[in-house]
């Protein structure tokens, strides 16, 4: 198993970083890791997420939510292909902090045959894509 683990903090409300994490369609304008997601954050729903950190090709992939709870976790669970090929469980946590501060936490965990073999690349690419992402939010939080 490969984790990764980043987190930011953001001077808003968790309901703030809620609505702009969750508001898929404006992905597109701030985005700059997670290009595109249509679907809906509802647990058990599907949705289709194209990513794509920068140096590096996009891809595709459809995601079941595992837990949606407003104002606090976005989690989901996707797949390469077939089940213990490429699993990847994908985490964003909003807690709040003192006063209108919260710490957002992007996280996820990677099985499989490949993930040994994706090691390197997740610990560059991916993880560079999910503090791009991270600073993003804020700024979009924050302004």
């Amino acid at each position: 198993m490969k984790e990764l683990y980043t987190e930011i903090h953001i001077q808003a409300s968790a309901e703030r970083v809620w609505l702009i994490l969750t508001d898929f369609a404006s992905y597109p304008e701030w985005n700059p890791y997670i290009r595109r997601i249509s679907g809906a954050a509802k647990s058990g729903g599907k949705l289709e997420v194209y990513m794509k950190p920068s140096g590096r090709w996009g891809m595709t992939f459809r995601p079941t939510v595992l837990k949606a709870e407003p104002g606090h976790e976005l989690r989901w669970l996707g797949r390469l292909m077939v089940q213990g090929l490429f699993d990847g469980e994908h985490s964003f946590i909003i807690e709040e902090l003192d006063g209108n501060i919260v710490r957002f936490i992007q996280k996820e965990s990677f099985n499989g045959l490949l993930a040994p073999l994706l090691a390197g690349s997740l610990d560059t690419y991916t993880r560079r894509g999910f503090e791009e992402m991270n600073a993003a939010l804020k700024l979009r939080a924050e302004s």
